[in-house]
């Protein structure tokens, strides 16, 4: 287990090929469901969309423990690393925010048939947006360790937004408790549509049709999206502390997971098909039990974080 958490540059490095590679490619994919008139492409794209999004999570988190493994290196900049940190953190917002449009236009398709026009053109512009933001990051990161590819040195930046944003966090003392009431809000708010829903496909409430709890779902990736923001903000202020707990990465491992899971109430058909009175299949209620498992795990390692450091 020390393994794995003594080589998170290893894993960034293989991590951040991922998105920067899978966006441009599930762009191109987006784009020619419209052209060929195929719904089944356009759905895959929007759920690679989605994935795309959630393993944001992990790369910009070992992008920033490996930070702390490398700062101290004299022979790279420590300029270049607040760039590429920088431009990482823009990258992860607009990858996030095109990651949360894509679902709800698969959540739109299954409610409604087909996605709004607006969500759709929403994607294609902030995942384009995502695709600028994305070369940006991936030629700041290379200059690092690479400087034959450095057309000059990096100048000092006057602003950083990480430090921008760890220095307005501090400076404002109501700030930090207020980010924490919203975070335990955003997760109630996920952990009970998670655990309602859940349950239903379980056999709780089996007179409740799952297309009536199919409205929950925008309410609870709401909560994901509170926890998100406010957990970014969290890891961006104190980042060197959190980057040193195991069970930090652990964590945003089931967040990512967790996300995948949800998936399966959106887009397929077993739990949307389920009527008044219906049993889900032996296949739902495995994955109904395992999202019900993976965001209490969640739950508990965020509530454990400060008895395990160290």
């Amino acid at each position: 287990m020390e393994y794995i958490f003594s080589n998170v540059p290893h894993w960034h490095m293989l991590l951040n090929h991922v998105p920067s590679i899978g966006l441009v490619i599930v762009l191109g994919l987006y784009l020619t469901s419209f052209y060929l008139k195929s719904e089944d492409l356009n759905r895959t794209s929007l759920v690679l969309f989605m994935v795309l999004g959630l393993l944001a999570i992990p790369t910009y988190l070992s992008g920033v423990a490996t930070k702390w493994a490398i700062v101290n290196n004299t022979d790279i900049s420590l300029d270049l690393i607040t760039a590429h940190q920088d431009a990482a953190l823009s990258t992860f917002i607009t990858l996030s925010a095109t990651s949360f449009l894509a679902w709800l236009a698969l959540w739109q398709r299954r409610r409604f048939s087909e996605p709004a026009k607006w969500c759709q053109g929403a994607v294609l512009i902030v995942a384009f947006i995502s695709v600028l933001t994305m070369i940006e990051t991936g030629s700041r990161g290379g200059e690092i360790n690479h400087p034959e590819i450095r057309i000059a040195e990096a100048a000092a930046a006057e602003t950083s937004s990480s430090e921008a944003i760890t220095t307005y966090v501090f400076d404002t003392p109501w700030l930090w408790p207020t980010m924490e009431a919203l975070h335990f809000i955003g997760m109630a708010l996920l952990f009970g549509v998670v655990l309602v829903v859940s349950l239903r496909v379980l056999g709780i409430a089996k007179s409740i049709p799952f297309a009536a709890l199919h409205r929950l779902l925008p309410l609870g990736v709401f909560g994901l999206v509170i926890n998100i923001a406010t957990g970014m903000g969290f890891l961006i202020v104190d980042s060197q502390r959190y980057t040193a707990i195991p069970a930090f990465y652990w964590k945003l491992a089931l967040i990512t997971i967790g996300g995948v899971v949800a998936l399966y109430f959106t887009y397929f058909n077993h739990p949307w098909s389920l009527k008044a009175k219906d049993d889900a299949t032996p296949t739902a209620k495995v994955v109904a039990a395992a999202s019900i498992l993976i965001w209490a795990g969640v739950l508990l390692l965020g509530r454990m974080l400060p008895y395990l450091e160290g």
